[in-house]
């Protein structure tokens, strides 16, 4: 928990944001895995965590934008709980610490929200993304549970989103922590990577540090020689002599902060010359994007000024072909890049996506594309200083999408498609890092950077 003037200065600003109406705020419980009482691992809500800094279940709280009164609701514990927890603080020092004075317990919320339904006035509240959450508002609000889901408010994502992107010198110093887990695991697998071992080796490897050093991973870790599957979380496979091994994963700290690195191995230890390659594209354009980075710039001209380095790299192996620029324009890149360059990053490791992709990386004026690829960019809004992103480019080769392209003749006119069978055994390449905009331009986040070119990689491997 961070100090509690902290917490209160956030709740002011945003009193500040919405001026009328109750703001309703709903923390997680836990959730049963396979049986009640065998529970997966408590996670708190973020924005409650971020602005009532409680890691607990079983709480809420509210904010009166009128008279500015602030109550969080939660029982005290039973001697039955004390049986199986231990002692725990009473709700009224829990509320102390975050600056809190009013604190009743959760069953008078329901006829408190029913007191403001009665008057008419609005009670804002978040999108839900759990089921149980859904159930509970539907219940409290007297709403149709399928409305619920459309019924949040905008007004709240907005002010919420403008506090929470921009992160403080407190934020920035979890984060770090985070990326330093991360590195630790990272290294890890990088060392002991080795032919004939089983991809879950490495991912049980790096989830024990996750833990060890933090809360959890700040998500399931994606390990898989098949690269070109972006999102693969499947570790069956041994470690073979010729091929890729990409590992996209980071760390939660035990404050609930995000990392998120991406690196590619080869599993051998040493790069083919095709994929030393491809690699050195690959890292040119992470290079080029973080040097592009800075206050003011909208963050899809950096994905567009990266996808061109991609383009014309492929074009000089014979890949791709014409004017890098003009196939860029035309999306043709996004045959072997087909995600966005990055996404904001902070209690969430893709930061308040729960309230909606567009409410966080777009804006009222700056749109999402429609092109393919393009419209899959997370973040494409100006950057602003104390905004934490992820640069994560990367270089794909998915032979059933070649296979339909081709079949379309898509983008003939920019596409080598006879050069690309002999690839359709390749994989993927992605290499991520985490970066904070600063006034002068950005910084990698973390005290050390994982190894990003292929000599680099090899020679930490060969260790």
């Amino acid at each position: 928990m961070f100090k509690r003037e902290l917490y209160i200065e956030r709740r002011e600003r945003l009193k500040k944001s919405v001026e009328e109406g109750l703001l309703l705020f709903l923390g997680n419980n836990d959730v049963g895995m396979n049986y009640p009482s065998n529970s997966y691992r408590f996670r708190q809500d973020s924005t409650f965590l971020y602005l009532f800094g409680l890691d607990m279940p079983n709480l809420a709280a509210a904010i009166d934008c009128s008279t500015g009164e602030e109550l969080l609701f939660g029982n005290d514990v039973s001697i039955d709980d004390i049986i199986w927890m231990g002692p725990q603080i009473p709700m009224k020092e829990r509320g102390e610490r975050v600056g809190v004075e009013r604190v009743l317990p959760l069953d008078k919320l329901e006829n408190y929200l029913a007191n403001y339904i009665k008057r008419g006035v609005r009670v804002h509240y978040l999108p839900p993304y759990r089921l149980a959450t859904t159930i509970k508002l539907s219940k409290m609000l007297s709403l149709d549970i399928a409305k619920v889901a459309n019924s949040f408010s905008v007004e709240l994502i907005k002010a919420v989103v403008a506090l929470r992107e921009i992160k403080d010198s407190y934020e920035l110093e979890e984060i770090e922590k985070g990326v330093d887990i991360a590195y630790k695991m990272h290294m890890a697998a990088t060392k002991a990577a080795s032919l004939g071992m089983v991809e879950q080796e490495l991912a049980g490897l790096m989830e024990g540090i996750a833990i060890t050093y933090g809360y959890m991973p700040s998500f399931p870790i994606i390990l898989s020689q098949n690269g070109e599957t972006l999102h693969n979380n499947s570790h069956h496979q041994l470690l073979s002599e010729g091929r890729l091994l990409v590992i996209d994963a980071g760390a939660e700290t035990n404050m609930h902060y995000a990392s998120d690195l991406t690196r590619t191995l080869p599993s051998s230890g040493t790069f083919t010359p095709i994929q030393k390659d491809i690699y050195t594209i690959v890292s040119n354009a992470n290079q080029k994007a973080i040097e592009l980075i800075r206050p003011s710039i909208p963050y899809r001209d950096i994905h567009l000024a990266a996808s061109q380095v991609l383009a014309r790299g492929l074009v000089d192996l014979g890949i791709m072909k014409g004017n890098p620029t003009e196939a860029v324009a035309a999306g043709a890149h996004a045959l072997f890049m087909p995600h966005g360059l990055g996404h904001q990053m902070g209690l969430d490791v893709h930061d308040m996506e729960d309230f909606g992709e567009d409410f966080v990386g777009y804006s009222d004026t700056f749109h999402r594309a429609t092109q393919f690829g393009l419209k899959s960019l997370r973040m494409g809004k100006e950057l602003k200083v104390g905004h934490v992103i992820t640069v994560e480019p990367g270089c794909y080769f998915i032979p059933a999408l070649i296979e339909k392209w081709r079949g379309e003749n898509l983008h003939s006119e920019f596409i080598n498609y006879s050069a690309l069978p002999s690839l359709y055994s390749f994989g993927g390449i992605r290499l991520e890092d985490d970066v904070v905009v600063t006034a002068e331009g950005c910084r990698i986040l973390g005290s050390q950077r994982l190894p990003i070119t292929p000599s680099a990689v090899e020679e930490a491997m060969a260790k």
